[in-house]
């Protein structure tokens, strides 16, 4: 048979369980930051999590609800729009990483471990500014009267 015009990996799967082991594994990558797995898992995982990190830097409510349904918990959802994006802010793309490691020594299947770029560590979330109390009353402040206009009143003959 020819593989002409057919795109993707098949992993030995069907659809469905394909979509759930690429939902798995982006899970673990926002769950853990950084994740071992087979090198061709490693390459079909990153345009699908590249593009649920657009969606999360985003952040309004349809592309939350879309991370949602691209990933299997609403928490690792919510850590994703709420933690993750705004430190990788400075991004375009490129957000992940594949490194090479070695081979898997049951069946020399080539391990890589996929990881954020940026520092996840490092970077500070951002956090509600406080409200400062004053801690002498302010007087208000009385507003001078105002002045009638000099005119000469005008007599009647």
């Amino acid at each position: 048979m020819h593989r002409h015009g057919y795109q993707g990996r098949k992993f030995g799967r069907e659809t469905d369980q394909r979509l759930a082991l690429i939902k798995g594994l982006a899970e673990s990558l926002v769950r853990d930051e950084s994740i071992k797995t087979t090198l061709p898992k490693a390459k079909e995982l990153v345009p699908y999590i590249e593009k649920l990190i657009t969606k999360a830097k985003k952040g309004d409510l349809h592309n939350r609800r879309q991370i949602i349904s691209g990933l299997q918990t609403i928490e690792s959802a919510h850590k994703l729009v709420d933690e993750i994006a705004p430190k990788l802010a400075g991004r375009v793309s490129g957000h992940v990483r594949i490194e090479k490691l070695e081979n898997r020594r049951g069946d020399n299947a080539e391990i890589a471990r996929v990881s954020f770029v940026d520092s996840l560590a490092a970077a500070p979330v951002a956090t509600p500014a406080k409200k400062v109390v004053a801690t002498t009353p302010v007087k208000p402040v009385a507003k001078p009267a105002a002045k009638k206009a000099a005119t000469p009143a005008k007599e009647k003959k």
